[in-house]
Formats: structure tokens, sequence, C-alpha cells
């Protein structure tokens, strides 16, 4: 069997969108059982609590999690209120913990399925169940690796499989904490439509701006879900503070999704999805033409403290012949590449200019 051959029947016991909404970490019975009630009395149609037992921090020192006390509490959040569990699994040790306490739902986060070792191990712990099993994109843009790590799943019998869409680190500074990328996650649909997927917008924002708007965004191209940090009190969460957001405000935000009927195959779906890639390529244009202007700043600095002419023929000239080469390569008019130089280009003069001027 590979993964096209999956029929993945279990997202079907869920009405879509499928959503996931429970707090970072678990960090006491009371945060947890508190959490849970105000999400169900809210009303709102989250049928999976999750909490992360187990916390992989980037650097020491830091709270990675109470341990396998919390999944005592998530077991009494099942008990309480009816919700299936899910929780974070890292190794072999999370996996059998995990297993005896009857988590319903097991996924693999970022910085683990970026490495096959590890992804085996927790294969090879989790061989011969029947439970969900989900993995979030690697740490960094790497479509193999993501589907490496199903395949090793696969590998050990494990078949109800699904994907979850984090957005993917850099080191620039952007608005949000892991940029979608979602070429990357749309290639992973493209090849594997069988295979369900789920937004992670909590990581992807990185705070409780833009939630609605990224999980919306993934609804119109397909997924089948989401997963919501969502924290009694989240100004107070020991980890993550600023991406929770309370129950209350999480009904809100589903109340407000809009689920597509059109096929992906179909032609809203399909325009949803190039529409989505095309805001993706913008953004990333606007990123590098800030990045681009910020060195035109340092340049204008120099000019200035080496009294040297703002515009420089010859750097020009380099410019055009540049941009001439790269019309030929790509295909493009040689005037429109021409163009958009020609506007950056002025646009960097007026930034050195304002500069020199500023004395």
């Amino acid at each position: 069997m590979n993964l096209k051959d999956l029929k993945n029947d279990w997202i079907n016991e869920f009405s879509q969108p499928m959503m996931i909404a429970g707090p970072c970490s678990a960090e006491s019975e009371t945060q947890m059982l508190e959490t849970a009630k105000r999400i169900r009395e809210t009303h709102a149609n989250v049928p999976i609590f999750r909490a992360g037992i187990w916390k992989p921090r980037t650097k020491p020192n830091g709270f990675e999690g109470v341990g396998v006390i919390g999944l005592n509490w998530l077991k009494k959040v099942k008990e309480e209120y009816g919700f299936k569990t899910a929780t974070e699994v890292a190794n072999a040790h999370h996996v059998f913990a995990a297993l005896e306490a009857d988590v319903d739902i097991l996924w693999i986060g970022a910085r683990s399925t970026v490495n096959p070792f590890t992804v085996q191990e927790i294969a090879m712990a989790l061989k011969g169940t029947n439970k969900t099993v989900l993995v979030k994109n690697p740490v960094n843009p790497d479509l193999a690796l993501w589907i490496g790590a199903l395949e090793r799943l696969l590998g050990q019998g494990i078949t109800n499989l699904g994907v979850i869409h984090r957005g993917f680190s850099t080191y620039q500074k952007t608005k949000y904490r892991n940029n979608p990328n979602w070429q990357i996650a749309l290639d992973f649909k493209s090849q594997f439509p069988n295979i369900p997927m789920l937004i992670d917008p909590s990581h992807i924002c990185g705070n409780r701006t833009g939630l609605a708007d990224i999980t919306q965004e993934a609804l119109n191209v397909g997924y089948q879900g989401a997963i919501i940090e969502t924290h009694c009190n989240p100004d107070e969460a020991w980890s993550d503070a600023a991406q929770q957001i309370t129950p209350e405000v999480l009904a809100e935000l589903i109340g407000n999704l809009k689920v597509r009927n059109a096929d992906l195959a179909g032609f809203e779906g399909e325009m949803g999805r190039h529409r989505t890639l095309i805001s993706d390529l913008d953004f990333q244009l606007i990123e590098l033409l800030s990045q681009r202007m910020k060195i035109s700043e340092k340049i204008g600095k120099l000019k200035k403290e080496n009294d040297i002419a703002i515009f420089q023929p010859e750097r020009w000239k380099v410019i055009t012949e540049y941009a001439t080469q790269k019309a030929s390569e790509t295909g493009m008019s040689q005037e429109f590449i021409e163009k958009v130089f020609k506007t950056i280009h002025e646009e960097s003069i007026e930034v050195q200019n304002s500069i020199m001027i500023n004395r």
C-alpha cells in the first residue's frame, strides 16, 4: 500500500470543518477542565480537545510541559465533557504513555518531522495502533521530509493519517511567526488529496491577529479543519500566550467561517488555490522589497559619509543588463522587467536622497 491508496475514513466521523482546540500546554487540572467546560458551553462545533503534555522548547530552562500527569487531566476532560483528545508525541516514551492513557489523536510536531530518526522511532512505537496520527510540516520548507514522515508511519501499518500545515520558519522577521508558504502545502494536497489536511493558524500567526483570515483561507482551498490554541486565561498561559484565544473568541471565529462546497477540481476551487498562491507570492515580494530598501538606506548612509553621488550610471547599466538577461531566461517581457527594475531603482534613489538631504 502507498499513501495515495489510503481511504482515511476516520475523517468522516467528524463534521467539517473538523476543529481541534485547547491550550498550548496542560498547566493544571483546573486550567484544563475550565477550558474544556467553556468550549463546551459555547456550543462551538469542537469535537476534539488538545493539550501539550510535553513541550519541545527552542532553549533550555523553559517550561517543557507537565509530563505524564497531564495525561490524567486529558482523561478527565474526555470523561466529564465527552471530547476526544489529542496531544503531541516526540519519542517512543511519549507514544507508550499516550496510548496507555487512551489519547485518541496523536500528532508529530514540526521539530520531530524534520528528523527521520525521530519519526522512525515514533512510527515503530505506534506499530499496530489504529489511532489517528497527524504530521505537522517540518520546520524548514521541505516537501520530501513531510511525505517521508508519512511513509515511515505507513510502513509500520499506521493507516489513519492526516497532516497539519503550521507554516515554515524563516530567519527574517515578517508579520507571521511561521510563513504559510502555501505553495508547499498545496503541492502536498495536490499529490495526496485523500489525506486530510488541517491548518494551524496559531503557529502561523504567532498572535491572535489574523487567525480567522488564515483559517478561512485554508477552508477556501479545501482543507478539512483547523487546530487552534485555546486557553481559559490566555494572557496568563505558561507558553505561547500571545497566540492563544479564549473559548468564547474561538466560538465566534468558528461561527463566522464559511465552508466552500466547490470541489478543488472545480472552477471555484482552482481559482481559490491560484489566488492563495498569488497572495503568498505577493507577500513575499513585499517582504523582499522591504529588505531591499533597508539595504538602500545603508548604501545611502555610506554615500553620504563619503560624499559620493547617489546616481551611479555604471550601476544603472549593470541593472538594465541584468533585467534583459532575466527577461530572456524567464520568458517574460523585457519591457515589463525593465519597468519593474526602473521603478525599484527610482524608489531606491528616493530613499537615498532623503538620507542625503537630512543632514
